[in-house]
């Protein structure tokens, strides 16, 4: 080893490449990309808090060509978001209901196909 090889440059290692997110790679792909990215609960309400919700433009312009229309993404993707939830909801009760059977002085109805429903 001379003199001066300790002063040498050294190789830099090359910077290692940057791991591309779920999002990035939707959107080069040119498809739909939505996630839910943080829960917020109010801890003095725990039925209470928000939802930070990402999305890429794939996946607005989905939803209005599904029909859904506001003055601007958020007002989109919020309508889209509260469908979910309703949805949510109204399976839940459903399974309640179904569990649960009504008084017999209540009408049930009943679709028997071919486009009649029986109520009784």
């Amino acid at each position: 080893m001379g003199l001066f090889d300790r002063f040498k440059k050294k190789p830099v290692p090359e910077p290692k490449a940057k791991k591309k997110r779920a999002k990035e790679i939707a959107t080069e792909n040119k498809e739909p990309y939505v996630d839910i990215v943080s829960v917020e609960l109010d801890p003095e309400n725990i039925g209470q808090g928000s939802f930070e919700i990402d999305w890429n433009d794939y996946f607005v312009a989905k939803l209005v060509r599904s029909g859904y229309k506001g003055k601007d993404d958020e007002q989109i993707v919020d309508q889209w978001f509260q469908d979910v939830c309703r949805h949510v909801v109204l399976e839940t009760y459903e399974q309640y209901d179904a569990n649960n059977p009504r008084p017999v002085n209540t009408v049930q109805k009943k679709d028997i196909g071919g486009g009649r429903t029986e109520v009784s």
